[in-house]
């Protein structure tokens, strides 16, 4: 049982018992881990404030092959973003980012470029708080990307034609995008040229550069919601955001 030591992000804790807590990263080098820190809720408890969410941390632990729940050893601190966490339009978005990031991977499926991803996505919302909508689409993109479920852009799934520069293409219920001559039903999802430019955009961009330039909040809202759709496919399951504000946990 060796002891593995590798850079993670916080993203939940969930209280255990009565001293204990079971904390969930990503990690660079092994995916989504979750850990017990043992009397992590005691008042003088050897992990300090290093388990705060979005928290990026070096943390050093053992794991057992029959046991998914790994044993957390030591936590060091290496970046906090307390602060931008505990707003609460920020602390929304990262909750919905979360929860389709831990569905959309299995424990210990390491990625680090998935990783290097969410961990730039949170910087630059750290550092530009009101883009937070453009960061959460950049995310959004990028998992489906890098997770295999976003379609081929350029051209049809079914006959190989590039789509023309105006042509509104039909989303199928395999997450593939077919040319306007090869769609079947009418009820298909429609994707017009300005929704794959935007997504050209994401895929060619940083999160910093992508979520400086000014776009149009109506064109990053239709794109987010066509995300959804592809990510709410692929995890089986309807996905919502905002969940925490419409339930008036914070005020609008």
């Amino acid at each position: 049982m060796p002891l593995i030591e590798t850079e993670s992000l916080v993203l939940r804790t969930y209280n255990l018992a009565e001293a204990d807590k079971i904390v969930l990263m990503l990690s660079r080098d092994h995916g989504i881990v979750r850990g017990v820190a043992k009397g992590a809720r005691r008042l003088k408890s050897r992990f300090g404030s290093s388990l705060e969410p979005y928290s990026v941390v070096r943390v050093s632990y053992f794991q057992k092959e029959t046991l998914e729940l790994v044993s957390i050893q030591k936590i060091e601190l290496i970046d906090s973003y307390f602060v931008a966490a505990s707003r609460p339009d920020f602390l929304d978005k990262f909750a919905y980012l979360t929860e389709i990031l831990v569905g959309s991977l299995p424990p210990h499926d390491p990625n680090e470029t998935l990783y290097r991803m969410a961990k730039a996505c949170l910087e630059s919302a750290v550092e530009n708080g009101a883009k937070l909508d453009a960061i959460g689409l950049y995310f959004e993109v990028w998992l489906l990307k890098l997770t295999g479920y976003l379609p081929h852009w350029k051209k049809c799934s079914e006959c190989g034609k590039e789509f023309g520069s105006a042509e509104v293409a039909g989303l199928g219920s395999n997450h593939e995008l077919v040319c306007s001559n090869c769609r079947r039903l009418s009820s298909m999802v429609e994707v017009g040229p300005k929704v794959r430019n935007l997504i050209t955009e994401v895929l060619r961009l940083s999160p910093n550069d992508f979520s400086a330039r000014q776009w149009d909040e109506t064109m990053l809202r239709e794109v987010s919601h066509f995300c959804k759709r592809v990510i709410s496919q692929a995890l089986g399951r309807p996905i919502q955001e905002n969940r925490l504000l419409a339930a008036g946990i914070y005020p609008k």
